[in-house]
């Protein structure tokens, strides 16, 4: 798997390039701005993009500028955006196009090696790996009378794990439940949500993250 690297610390991407090229993955390029990352993935086309939402010269939102821009010129490259706090404002325009291969992960979670090479390899392969924190305040600031509220305790937990990317697989283990029991959750989920059910998990979640971050999304 290709990828590109934007961040503005040189030791920070030097470290990623070492430990995503030591897991596997060809670092096709590593930039420490928008503009250079844009142009580098239009030039190698990699399969993802690991891109600081904070980049020069401002240092505000220009790595999620570009990300977006990537998604327009290049919607088959993957996007792993980090950032050092939760920032749900760009969580929400990341996730508004409603297409599979897209990530938010805070900075602390790269240090978790294997959490984070397997994120890396989730979103190239078009599904999502949002931070827990990130999922946590998705749910927090969704508005009162929402059809969220329909949901019961258990199935906004289900949920919560979906947005994160785990398979039902992965949130069985986690709620230690069986693989039967979590299908019958995210049936009701979607049932209450009034969501149609299709074939491929990560296009289900992001249909369900991107109705949440819907402001017109009926009460």
């Amino acid at each position: 798997m290709r990828v590109v690297i934007a961040e503005d610390l040189a030791l920070l991407r030097d470290g990623l390039s070492r430990l995503l090229r030591d897991n596997g993955f060809t670092v096709v390029a590593a930039v420490a701005n928008g503009p250079d990352l844009v142009d580098s993935v239009l030039r190698e086309k990699p399969e993802v993009a690991i891109v600081d939402i904070r980049l020069p010269p401002t240092f505000s939102d220009e790595g999620l500028r570009a990300a977006i821009e990537i998604r327009k010129q290049a919607p088959d490259t993957a996007i792993l955006v980090f950032s050092q706090y939760v920032e749900q404002t760009y969580a929400a325009e990341l996730l508004a196009d409603g297409r599979g291969g897209v990530g938010y992960l805070l900075k602390d979670r790269v240090f978790d090696v294997a959490e984070f090479i397997e994120a890396v390899r989730r979103v190239g392969e078009g599904g999502t790996a949002l931070d827990p924190q990130v999922v946590a305040q998705l749910f927090a600031h969704r508005r009162q009378g929402s059809r969220l509220d329909q949901l019961t305790a258990r199935e906004l937990q289900v949920l919560g794990l979906m947005a994160e990317g785990r398979s039902n697989a992965g949130i069985a283990e986690s709620l230690v439940l069986t693989i039967g029991a979590i299908e019958k959750h995210i049936a009701s989920i979607f049932t209450k949500l009034d969501l149609a059910v299709s074939e491929g998990d990560h296009r289900r979640v992001l249909a369900v993250l991107a109705y949440l971050q819907r402001d017109d999304a009926p009460s």
